[in-house]
């Protein structure tokens, strides 16, 4: 919603948007089931939700679920064309713009803890602990709000109570009354994408000295670990370009409608739905104890479903 969350209806192609939201009802249900399966199996066992790294990962995929339930309802909302008041639209952006932010946070701190275990091994048990872990969720939600609470300080005061009151198809466009006001969303999206890139370019450096000077089994675990910072990173960079996306789409819709449509569907699944395929494939098929966890959990339920019948 507050980036390229919904794909606009328009009166276009009736045929081909309709295709294009099937397509995104099937792939927003498949991600759901695959995030909630590893929600649920994260749960299940204590490895797992004592463990830092395994409770940044939940996070994520919890900040996911968020966002793929919000941005499906807006997609679906702006296909059928369902004005809602403004102020159930200011909820849905609140709640939008500040997931946008928590899933590349999240990544982030996930690629520090890797940084931490293989570069400062011995303190890693003493800084990533339960306790640190659940105060770094708190601290990526409080970064995560920041930007939501400034966009807001600025528009508020450019509109009257009255404006609440109005229906509309709730789009990011509602929430930007002033050119001025996207300049100040682009430089907050700015600011966060070059800190992040920073910390995501330091872990990648650290490591890969340390992976360098390894030997043996140890050189092959910082091998692993620079590979997860990678895919972290190819990630987080899907995740970035998402907040920059409103941007390009409003230089495109002053050219051409149906460029714009098309656009906007583009960066919908490359850089919003996309990212939320990497999570389970990083730590649900490549981290050895989730992937046999998973099997577990698959095998016990099928095997249960074949006594049962």
């Amino acid at each position: 919603m507050t980036n390229n969350s919904s794909v606009y209806a328009g009166k276009s192609s009736g045929r081909l948007i309709n295709d294009r939201v099937i397509f995104v009802q099937v792939l927003v249900a498949v991600l759901l089931c695959i995030n909630i399966t590893l929600i649920v199996i994260f749960f299940m066992k204590e490895i797992f939700y004592t463990n830092m790294r395994y409770i940044l990962f939940a996070n994520a995929l919890f900040s996911d679920c968020i966002n793929l339930i919000i941005t499906n309802v807006l997609l679906i909302f702006v296909y059928f064309a369902v004005d809602i008041q403004k102020w159930s639209c200011l909820f849905f952006f609140i709640l939008s713009f500040l997931y946008n932010y928590v899933t590349p946070i999240t990544l982030t701190a996930m690629s520090l803890e890797r940084y931490v275990a293989i570069c400062m091994p011995l303190h890693h048990a003493e800084l990533c602990t339960t306790g640190r872990a659940l105060q770094g969720i708190l601290i990526i939600h409080s970064l995560s709000i920041i930007p939501c609470i400034v966009v807001l300080m600025v528009f508020f005061p450019s509109v009257t109570d009255g404006f609440f009151k109005q229906y509309a198809i709730c789009t990011v466009e509602v929430f930007t009354l002033y050119k001025w006001q996207g300049h100040v969303r682009s430089a907050i999206n700015q600011f966060y994408f070059l800190i992040m890139c920073i910390l995501i370019a330091f872990c990648y450096v650290q490591i890969m000295k340390v992976a360098k000077a390894a030997s043996g089994e140890n050189k092959e675990s910082m091998r692993k670990g620079l590979r997860t910072v990678i895919l972290h990173a190819f990630q987080l960079l899907l995740c970035l370009i998402q907040l920059w996306a409103p941007f390009i789409e409003a230089a495109v819709l002053q050219i051409d409608l149906n460029l714009f449509v098309n656009v906007r569907y583009f960066n919908y699944i490359l850089f919003n739905l996309v990212p939320r395929c990497l999570s389970p494939l990083i730590y649900g098929l490549r981290d050895e104890a989730f992937l046999l966890a998973l099997k577990q959990h698959v095998f016990c339920c099928l095997f249960t479903d074949k006594v049962q019948r």
